[in-house]
């Protein structure tokens, strides 16, 4: 027998008690209940299909009512995060970081959409680290630490990633699930933004030693309207050096605008930038873009 996933029987009985509801309802709200009774039910028969549209789900829909607290608190709101980590902890072998990213992404594919660079965005960050074997790699955004640990494992002998996240408690959720993966010697996470008057900035410089010159990986996968300020301060904070590459996700869904005009007016000039048309995160209908920028 197939056990069906809650959300089926969810779905079934929604449809049937607006059916029932709609009997005494005025016209406007029957109208409203056959809708909300069609999306149930559309969303039921996408289950039952194996969920042949991506975004059509319901751990997706979720993440869309909750945009507001996902923008503020980078957190859906649903649990899915700490959710995420418990995934790993019981299905991946500790101290293996590669299972654990195995575990993240079907986690992400069949249990609760994540916002993390995925799995296919998350090789062009591999192939970018193996290629500069850095010493030291800057991340701008943890969520639940999903691309922590696809840098760690590409990390030469001696290096280091710093990674700033805003949330303390996505940062809690990612150090959890590095530390079951055997590579917190490899990963420090900063909890701040580097939007705040220079706090983050200063502690990543007289706590973390990154001085001037040293930082050889950017990777930039926080607020999108916050990409280029936080380039900026960065360069002006003298922390990159001529061949220091910067890569950011999703340039194109939902989008950096001002960071990917700024790369394509600097072309040549005081960068060189690779574009990687590519998918948005654990799905192939929504395209994105990812930049592989190298300072000059």
């Amino acid at each position: 027998m197939v056990r069906l996933p809650f959300f089926l029987f969810a779905s079934t009985a929604a449809i049937g008690a607006a059916l029932l509801a709609a009997w005494t309802l005025t016209a406007a709200a029957w109208w409203t209940v056959c809708l909300l009774a069609a999306i149930a039910g559309l969303l039921a028969l996408h289950e039952l299909m194996g969920r042949p549209i991506p975004f059509l789900r319901w751990s997706v829909i979720r993440m869309m009512l909750g945009r507001k607290t996902l923008l503020k608190d980078w957190q859906v709101g649903d649990g899915r995060e700490a959710g995420a980590a418990r995934y790993v902890i019981a299905n991946a072998a500790a101290g293996d970081p590669h299972a654990a990213i195995q575990a993240i992404d079907t986690y992400a594919y069949t249990r609760r959409f994540l916002i993390n660079v995925g799995d296919e965005k998350g090789a062009i960050l591999d192939a970018v680290v193996e290629r500069s074997r850095p010493r030291t790699v800057l991340e701008l955004g943890a969520y639940v630490g999903y691309s922590a640990l696809r840098i760690a494992t590409k990390l030469p002998p001696g290096g280091r990633l710093w990674s700033v996240e805003l949330s303390r408690d996505n940062a809690a959720i990612a150090r959890r699930i590095i530390e079951h993966a055997g590579v917190a010697d490899r990963v420090t996470f900063v909890i701040g933004h580097l939007g705040d008057g220079g706090a983050t900035l200063a502690h990543l410089q007289q706590a973390c030693g990154l001085v001037a010159g040293s930082v050889d990986v950017v990777f930039i996968d926080h607020a999108k309207d916050a990409y280029l300020p936080d380039l900026k301060r960065l360069l002006d904070a003298r922390l990159l050096h001529s061949g220091s590459v910067v890569v950011a996700d999703n340039v194109r869904f939902p989008g950096a605008p001002e960071y990917r005009a700024y790369m394509e007016s600097e072309e040549g000039k005081t960068w060189t930038t690779q574009v990687h048309e590519t998918h948005a995160e654990y799905q192939t209908l929504v395209k994105d873009v990812v930049l592989v920028s190298r300072l000059l």
